[in-house]
């Protein structure tokens, strides 16, 4: 017998959610009976994972988003709200993961990740919690980096970013939870996404994504899958009392 995540039909936004991480996260949080809003900016990666879940029998709409223009996010939650109903759970998901020496990062390319990384996750929260405390219910799952947790070589603009989301994360849930709202964050590490491998590509990961097998405890390369697995458990009713929390899915790459 089939257990629902929730006692009623919920309706879930996803970030970045046309492909990677947020695609996976999207297909779950459907097949565990959530409406999903796919948002995206690229349109064409939004309606394909719309599409791919409405062919499984689920329920979900494609929104053109950019989370770093807060009229863009304001139009992506109203248009959720009248295609599907009042959002009350929150995938912050879509990010930027450029990669550059210290002394060479640009003050534009500093603000681009602020706005992107941690502006984006803000201003999404601000919008969709009041839908959550008019509901009187809500899950926000804010998605960071390991290299918030340890720093990483070239990414000192990216990680400061996703060490941000971390405090704003606990912050929210020290304020709404009363409200009925938790806020977690999940920080992923060695996940097989095509930014994994652009920076394959890019020679950041030495010899490449097989070098660094042998030293995961886990020994294999985590999915998407395995984010979107922590991600829906999280949104879950039974997961009342988790709130504030870090869950690093890393295959024991990062423990703290």
């Amino acid at each position: 017998m089939t257990v629902s995540a929730w006692s009623q039909p919920r309706v879930a936004i996803v970030t970045g959610g046309g492909s990677g991480i947020g695609a996976a996260v999207s297909r779950r949080l459907a097949a565990d009976g959530a409406a999903v809003a796919v948002l995206d900016l690229n349109d064409e990666w939004a309606t394909a994972t719309a599409t791919a879940i409405e062919a499984d029998g689920g329920s979900a709409i494609a929104i053109t988003c950019d989370v770093a223009d807060r009229t863009s996010i304001q139009s992506g939650v109203d248009e959720t709200v009248q295609g599907l109903g009042r959002p009350t759970i929150l995938i912050n998901n879509a990010g930027i993961t450029p990669f550059g020496r210290f002394l060479e990062i640009s003050r534009e390319s500093f603000d681009q990740v602020m706005a992107v990384n941690l502006r984006g996750t803000f201003e999404f929260c601000q919008v969709v919690i009041p839908h959550m405390i008019e509901e009187g219910w809500g899950r926000i799952v804010n998605i960071s980096s390991s290299s918030a947790q340890t720093g990483n070589f070239g990414h000192t603009h990216y990680s400061a970013s996703k060490a941000a989301v971390i405090g704003l994360t606990r912050s929210l849930a020290k304020e709404f939870g009363h409200k009925g709202i938790t806020v977690n964050v999940v920080p992923p590490s060695f996940i097989e996404t095509p930014s994994l491998h652009r920076a394959a590509d890019d020679g950041q990961l030495g010899s490449g994504i097989d070098q660094h097998i042998p030293t995961t405890p886990v020994r294999r390369v985590g999915q998407p899958a395995d984010i979107a697995a922590a991600c829906a458990f999280l949104c879950r009713d039974d997961a009342s009392y988790i709130t504030g929390q870090v869950l690093g899915v890393n295959g024991g790459r990062v423990i703290v």
